[in-house]
């Protein structure tokens, strides 16, 4: 991997994580368009796209410390709203700890191709601009009225965005808007849920892929150079694509993102078609 397919990544990534577009989804897409989809290097590539997350989960860690900093006095019992927050993430993650190394292998040997990708694209931009019509009475719950059975819900549709081109932001953004939360709301506990999550999705393709044959593991195959490259570039596009999707859902929605969605799969499907 050249430098510079690494930066493209790493700023695909840091702009699409937390967007509602599914950063997996355009990962996989783009990494098809650079040519490094050949298949003695492609698992190499599928576990770059997924360690380098751990630049946008740097981001938010930055971006709401404070919020991380509460939940861990309430760790400590000097926090009531701080561990209040910290149990509805820790039932929001339950589902995807238990189903994603279940169906890790299925989804890889299935899923991460440009057709399933696509359909879930524009089958997640129908459902939100449809989402959006009938949600057009804005939420009012804060962060703080969520309780464990609404985490649960949210944990429950995020299970959802392990099909590739879904988009994990989608399903917990929107899921958090059904049941009532104010877009602000519902996209920072999504921000946050990504944490535990993505955290734990990053660690695992790692460990994985270094207990593999050393010959075919992440940093053999493409080099440390473009890994750290790509973790940087994710980390300070995903910072700016944070600040930036906060206010935009306050004044739009998700409507908009349905839309680029839709236009994204069929744009591909005619790439695709004309390319035979």
């Amino acid at each position: 991997m050249q430098p510079w397919q690494a930066v493209i990544l790493g700023l695909v990534e840091g702009i699409t994580e937390y967007l509602p577009v599914s950063s997996t989804g355009h990962l996989i897409l783009v990494s098809e368009l650079l040519g490094l989809a050949d298949p003695t290097h492609k698992p190499a590539v599928d576990a770059f796209n997924i360690v380098i997350q751990g630049g946008a989960i740097a981001a938010v860690l930055g971006l709401y410390r404070e919020r991380v900093l509460s939940m861990l006095r309430g760790l400590l019992g000097r926090d009531p709203s701080g561990l209040r927050l910290l149990v509805n993430l820790a039932v929001a993650f339950l589902p995807a700890a238990l189903l994603g190394p279940l169906l890790d292998d299925l989804i890889e040997r299935h899923l991460f191709r440009m057709g399933p990708v696509l359909f879930a694209l524009a089958a997640g931009g129908v459902w939100m601009i449809w989402l959006g019509r009938r949600n057009a009475r804005r939420g009012d719950l804060g962060i703080e009225d969520l309780h464990p059975r609404r985490a649960l819900a949210i944990g429950l549709l995020q299970c959802v965005s392990m099909w590739p081109g879904t988009s994990r932001s989608m399903m917990t953004i929107a899921g958090a808007s059904m049941l009532g939360m104010r877009p602000r709301d519902a996209a920072e506990f999504s921000f946050l849920l990504g944490l535990p999550t993505l955290g734990s999705v990053c660690a695992y393709k790692l460990a994985q892929n270094l207990a593999g044959n050393p010959g075919d593991g992440l940093f053999a195959v493409l080099g440390a150079g473009p890994v750290l490259l790509g973790f940087a570039t994710a980390a300070l596009s995903a910072a700016l694509a944070v600040r930036w999707l906060v206010s935009f859902l306050g004044r739009h929605g998700l409507g908009p993102f349905g839309w680029y969605r839709i236009a994204l799969a069929l744009l591909l499907l005619g790439w695709m078609a004309g390319s035979r």
